[in-house]
């Protein structure tokens, strides 16, 4: 089935554009990421949304979609999962995804982290993870507790990997890039970090996991990394079952101190920086401590 009558609602533009509703947008993404329509017609799709933006409803509809045909990894009874999506990478700064990973595994909970490389120049955490000697699976299966994995994007959903690469040909985000970010790769419940770059980000991620009732932690993340910038503390907000509660209040005013961070940020050096702070022999930043609390706050919620 083609999705031109969805083209023709979506893509008049920033003005004549119209929403889709909830069901309308599962059955566009579905046939997206089950690869039945064509390369033109996904092209098409990307930009159009690029334009318009998508809605809460949209997104609501994009995430049935990919939660219908995710490979979903599970967890024993009484598991506690924290799921990290993974996707922007370190530009300017080590990405500490991995450090949060680890500490948060520290305390007896199940971490999934999921992603890939969204840009070719970028150090990602699956790097930063191999160079710490951790693998990343090839299938899904059960995790426990205590243990932290990394699942690539195309294990979960081929499809979705696709629809990522689309950035690399065109230059330019799509849905597919909000939804990896918002999305339940367990078949259970699990809390759900997302960060956003953008102001507008927060305000529409917000909105749709308290349409979905999502159980999730959001804050500036550093660089579109969920881990909490090591140099300045961020609002923290949980949602259980999609109601809101600040759990930690922005830092404001000079920094006293900067926190003693590698200078270089490629995988090697990261992975060396992450060990020596799991070993003790230097101080976890303060803000990433602070978001290791916060969620042992938001599991309790």
């Amino acid at each position: 089935m083609a999705i031109a009558h969805y083209l023709k609602v979506i893509g008049r533009g920033r003005d004549g554009a119209r929403a889709i509703d909830r069901a309308q947008a599962a059955d566009l993404m579905g046939q997206v990421l089950e690869g039945s329509v064509s390369d033109l017609e996904i092209g098409a799709f990307c930009l159009a949304m690029r334009i318009k933006g998508e809605t809460p409803e949209e997104m609501a509809g994009f995430l049935d979609a990919a939660h219908a045909r995710l490979h979903r990894l599970s967890a024993d009874a009484g598991t506690r999962v924290v799921v990290l999506p993974s996707y922007n990478g370190a530009r300017k700064l080590p990405v500490l995804t991995p450090l949060l990973a680890a500490l948060l595994a520290r305390e007896g909970l199940a971490l999934v982290v999921h992603g890939c490389a969204t840009e070719s120049a970028r150090v990602t955490t699956q790097e930063v993870l191999a160079a710490m000697g951790q693998a990343p699976l090839h299938e899904v299966r059960n995790v426990k507790a205590g243990e932290q994995v990394f699942v690539p994007t195309e294990v979960l959903c081929p499809g979705l990997k696709r629809l990522l690469d689309v950035r690399r040909v065109v230059g330019l985000r799509n849905p597919a890039h909000s939804l990896v970010k918002l999305m339940n790769p367990m078949a259970g419940e699990a809390l759900l970090v997302g960060s956003y770059t953008h102001p507008e980000y927060a305000v529409s991620m917000a909105n749709t996991w308290a349409l979905t009732g999502a159980r999730a932690l959001l804050l500036r993340g550093t660089e579109g990394e969920v881990v909490a910038d090591a140099r300045r503390q961020p609002q923290i907000d949980a949602f259980a079952h999609g109601v809101r509660h600040t759990l930690v209040e922005a830092q404001s005013g000079s920094l006293a101190q900067l926190p003693d961070l590698p200078t270089q940020t490629d995988a090697v050096t990261t992975a060396r920086y992450i060990q020596a702070v799991l070993d003790g022999q230097l101080p976890v930043p303060a803000p990433i401590a602070r978001q290791v609390q916060a969620a042992l706050q938001a599991l309790a919620l």
